[in-house]
């Protein structure tokens, strides 16, 4: 199983209200939330998937109705104008690191495996995990683990990296991992995966890329139209929550003299849609998932 597709008929459900209508799958990995898409769609119907991750490309679909598009869903609107298309019906984004990048021993991604520092999505870029743990400062580095990480000893971890690169370069996440052997084995999973998320953030600019395609994304969603996005941590979900809200990232939206504010969406739910028992059983990567709906005003 390349990927095995989290809250698959909750999303779908959510995203397709127009069998003849345009779509897009910001995210294909295995396809299997694209091939779910194409089951709701009639002849007249497309669908629009993005991956940049090359090893995505070996699941392509063989359906007229369907195109898979090698780039990062940061290029959203000017790659589906490339194909004439301006607007679409419904978009759906099911964020983070996909089973088979995580199964993927040599990419980096997993705690469990003795890899290179790697961690790109897409192997083409330069950016690579190594290349910030051994060439970044110790301040940026520090912010990262604190901002992406959540780690509250952000400050220590960055000089404990700094004075160990001196001697020795940093080469793969054994190497790494041995630098906080100290942390206790109860607290080393969660510690660890907060680690491994930060410098994955950065490698991959995933906060600052999933920001560029929800902008977008409204540029182009018909009135009516879609916003389905499954989020895999807090980050994420803050960013797509406030967006949903009020079309905005931080700060307060401008308010007219009654404090009414202008929304962006109307959301579908009130609070976030998360998997059930049976599914995380099934599945334990979805345990983290939350899915949000927008509908575009």
């Amino acid at each position: 199983m390349y990927h095995n597709p989290v809250l698959l008929q909750q999303s779908v459900d959510d995203l397709v209200t127009n069998s003849d209508g345009i779509y897009v799958d910001c995210t294909f990995g295995g396809g299997g939330h694209s091939r779910e898409i194409l089951s709701r769609l009639s002849e007249k119907g497309k669908l629009y998937s993005f991956d940049q991750d090359l090893d995505a490309l070996k699941n392509n679909i063989d359906d007229e109705r369907f195109t898979l598009i090698n780039q990062n869903f940061r290029f959203l609107e000017n790659s589906l104008l490339m194909y004439g298309i301006s607007e679409v019906d419904g978009i759906l984004a099911d964020l983070g690191v996909s089973s088979h990048q995580f199964d993927e021993a040599d990419r980096g991604f997993s705690t469990r495996s003795d890899a290179p520092l790697d961690m790109r999505m897409n192997v083409m870029q330069s950016l690579d995990a190594k290349k910030v743990i051994n060439e970044y400062e110790e301040e940026t580095l520090a912010d990262i683990f604190y901002h992406y990480g959540e780690l509250r000893e952000a400050r220590k971890l960055a000089r404990e990296i700094v004075h160990q690169r001196k001697s020795k370069k940093i080469s793969t996440t054994e190497d790494l991992k041995k630098l906080f052997s100290y942390i206790p084995p109860h607290k080393q999973n969660k510690f660890f995966a907060q680690v491994f998320q930060a410098i994955r953030i950065e490698v991959n600019q995933e906060l600052e890329v999933l920001k560029e395609m929800l902008l977008q994304a409204y540029k182009i969603l018909k009135p009516g139209g879609r916003l389905v996005v499954i989020s895999y941590h807090s980050l994420e979900d803050r960013l797509v929550k406030r967006f949903l809200k009020n079309g905005m990232f931080e700060g307060e939206p401008q308010r007219d003299i009654y404090g009414n504010y202008a929304k962006a969406f109307e959301l579908i739910k009130s609070k976030a849609t998360i998997p059930d028992e049976k599914e995380i059983e099934e599945n334990s990567r979805a345990r983290s998932a939350k899915m949000r709906t927008g509908i575009k005003l």
